[in-house]
């Protein structure tokens, strides 16, 4: 696999039908390892790792309903209400991260309304705060801690 823009961690790669498969943390079960799912778990444990996100509040392939059919998100982060604050979108490493993937995520959105949403293909990342009151948004120069996630609304930890 491609050595990506983020920190190395642990992983934990088994083999299947000699096919390989990643521990995912947050499902506990081994995924298989594609491209998008090698950027998902790199960027999941730099969420943890170092930005502070507990992954009890964090899914994997969120199912949800958009215009009467069936999408998932790659991953929502949850604030201690179990309110979603965070939709993240992988892309594998040789996407380039267009509209049409912020297009897609915004789709997401219209359904979850969270406050930020994430894109990475594992090289690039972007992270955008969305402003409901102004119907505006701004882009990030980095992913935010959990903490500043959550202060937002004044829910910060103690």
């Amino acid at each position: 696999m491609l050595e990506l823009n983020l920190p190395p961690f642990d992983k934990k790669i088994t083999k299947k039908d000699d096919k390989p498969f990643i521990l995912d943390v947050i499902r506990r079960q081994h995924v298989a390892l594609t491209p998008e799912e090698w950027v998902r778990q790199h960027f999941v444990h730099f969420l943890i790792n170092h930005k502070g996100y507990p992954p009890s509040l964090m899914a994997n392939e969120v199912q949800l309903k958009l215009n009467g059919m069936s999408r998932r998100c790659d991953t929502v982060v949850y604030d201690r209400m179990l309110t979603p604050r965070v939709i993240i979108e992988y892309k594998a490493p040789t996407v380039d991260i267009t509209q049409k993937v912020f297009d897609q995520i915004c789709r997401y959105n219209l359904v979850l309304q969270v406050d930020y949403l994430i894109v990475s293909n594992g090289l690039a990342h972007y992270c955008c705060q969305l402003d409901y009151a102004t119907r505006s948004y701004r882009f990030l120069r980095d992913i935010p801690e959990y903490t500043s996630i959550i202060e937002d609304h004044g829910e910060i930890l103690k």
